[in-house]
């Protein structure tokens, strides 16, 4: 029997959600929009940016809005962002660009 690629794909992000790290870093996030978690794996927590990686926590709303869009649409360079943009709706970047520009 096949599963469905949705369920698959919902499992899968169900099982790196549970093994995100413990401690204060968890707490910090514990506040975050449930769909901001996901990029704390390049971000790191709260969007405060890890090695080559920018920070996005305090990134101002329609800067974050531009640049989303032109990854999006393969206008910035980019390694990853550029693919994982396409699977967010405008309503979601929006939600993403309100919380990462309430942070410091």
């Amino acid at each position: 029997m096949t599963v469905p690629t949705p369920l698959l794909l919902g499992a899968a992000l169900a099982v790196a959600l549970s093994a995100a790290p413990q401690g204060p870093a968890r707490a910090q996030s514990a506040t975050a929009p449930q769909i901001a978690l996901p990029c704390a794996g390049c971000h790191g927590p709260n969007g405060a940016g890890e090695g080559p990686v920018p920070r996005i926590a305090g990134y101002d709303r329609q800067a974050f809005l531009q640049t989303w869009s032109a990854f999006r649409a393969n206008e910035r360079p980019a390694t990853i962002m550029n693919r994982i943009a396409r699977g967010y709706t405008d309503a979601e970047v929006g939600q993403l660009a309100d919380y990462f520009a309430t942070l410091r």
